[in-house]
């Protein structure tokens, strides 16, 4: 592939960034101008400020470091000839396919434990600002628990690239991309039933909470979408942090919303029903059926770079890092080398998508609660001051950093246009809902 291509790849990916969820009606057109011409609504006390902003840089130091840390101890390991000696190690298994399972089983581990500095700096930073509460004794669980399900998962898709590379030597890249798509829904499908309940504790929220239940319903009613009680659930998020949240996950028979119970001990049952509506949002415009779709097409763009950056660097280094050919399973920290790269480069257009369809679904959790609370615009304000105070976020992001970094609007966008945006004024027309 020449660099002409691939500039026009990358070309491509900021111009699928830049598609907008849903189009926007002149209402909400004014309201976005306003938003960012206003007066900033979101602030924070002084010494909270100071921790938001320190915070804040560290956090973008986190994220910078991860990939830069993952890519270093890639090249150590294949330069130093680790990784050799564990397909060496490999070679002895009687099986060709045990020998993967062993090999990639050593890859991921060695690779996860040798970031766990990172990891446990990352903890010990949501502890010193307050954003954890959870123990070292738990939080080495659910690292130990992650790590096991992530080396499945690296195992399952190793054997299936390889199996492919073996198969279709030229286009096996094409041939994983059409296996990949069903096994995308199958994880969305999977995950809140059998893969959530590993980490966190959840109940049926009508066990502890009917009177907010009966008051969510309403919301239901007004939107139209089918969400009954039972698919309403709790998430005793309060053992391990203590931020705000609620999200939609899962599709078809495991489709359901998720409330945290430090949002019900800090927000109103108006603010809830506030969040809920921009929850039940997502499922109105089919958010997670189009994040999947996005996330295929990302995919299909980026595969073919992936795989001419791999055998660029197998033709270049492949003998002195000990591989044959792309076949070997030697190769693996080769692919998983291109991958982060490619995750990283490919950030700003998944977020840029996800900033869309959350900014949408603000929109439509104001529009849907019109009627069922007071004061949809002051309800929007507060429940976003809460949610920037307590995950610390600071009032005003550089603009880069949102580009490239956040999956949502930043809080002080979301905060001055819930207070700004009131469709049911004389002249001015909803986006989601008639008059």
């Amino acid at each position: 592939m020449t660099l002409r291509r691939l500039s026009w790849l990358f070309v491509a990916l900021f111009a699928l960034s830049l598609v907008p969820a849903h189009a926007a009606t002149p209402t909400v057109l004014a309201a976005e101008q306003a938003a960012r011409s206003g007066t900033l609504r979101y602030t924070l006390p002084p010494a909270t400020m100071q921790k938001a902003i320190a915070l804040h840089r560290q956090g973008i130091v986190l994220y910078l470091l991860s990939p830069a840390l993952s890519l270093a101890i890639l090249l150590l390991l294949l330069s130093t000839g680790y990784f050799r000696r564990v397909r060496g190690l490999a070679a002895g298994v009687r099986t060709r396919w045990l020998q993967g399972v062993f090999f990639l089983v050593g890859m991921q581990v060695s690779v996860s434990v040798l970031k766990l500095p990172l990891s446990l700096y990352g903890h010990h930073l949501g502890l010193y600002y307050g954003l954890s509460v959870q123990g070292w004794a738990s939080w080495f669980a659910d690292w130990a628990k992650s790590l096991g399900l992530t080396t499945a998962l690296v195992v399952l898709v190793g054997l299936g690239v390889y199996a492919l590379i073996r198969r279709f030597p030229r286009t096996w890249w094409l041939w994983l991309w059409v296996a990949m798509l069903p096994c995308i829904v199958f994880l969305v499908f999977v995950a809140p039933v059998f893969l959530d309940p590993i980490f966190n504790e959840f109940e049926p929220l009508q066990n502890s909470n009917p009177a907010l239940v009966a008051q969510l319903e309403k919301v239901v009613q007004r939107s139209g979408v089918a969400i009954p009680p039972e698919r309403m659930f709790l998430m005793k998020a309060s053992a391990k942090v203590t931020g705000l949240n609620a999200y939609v996950t899962g599709v078809g028979a495991s489709k359901r919303v998720v409330v945290w119970d430090t949002t019900i001990a800090r927000a109103t049952p108006d603010e809830i029903a506030f969040i809920f509506g921009h929850e039940t949002g997502h499922y109105v415009m089919q958010h997670l059926w189009l994040g999947m779709a996005a996330t295929a097409l990302i995919t299909l763009l980026l595969l073919p770079v992936g795989v001419w950056a791999e055998r660029a660097l197998l033709r270049r280094y492949g003998v002195r890092w000990g591989i044959a050919s792309e076949a070997d399973w030697g190769s693996a920290p080769v692919l998983l080398l291109v991958t982060v790269v490619l995750m990283f480069l490919s950030d700003p257009a998944g977020n840029s998508i996800s900033r869309r369809m959350e900014h949408n679904a603000d929109i439509y959790g104001q529009e849907v609660v019109h009627g069922i609370v007071a004061d949809p615009q002051q309800v929007g304000v507060h429940s976003f001051q809460v949610l920037g105070e307590t995950s610390l976020d600071d009032p005003r992001p550089h603009p880069l950093e949102e580009f490239w970094i956040d999956g949502h609007p930043p809080i002080w966008f979301r905060t001055n246009f819930a207070a700004v945006y009131d469709p049911w004024k004389p002249g001015e027309t909803p986006q989601y809902f008639k008059k």
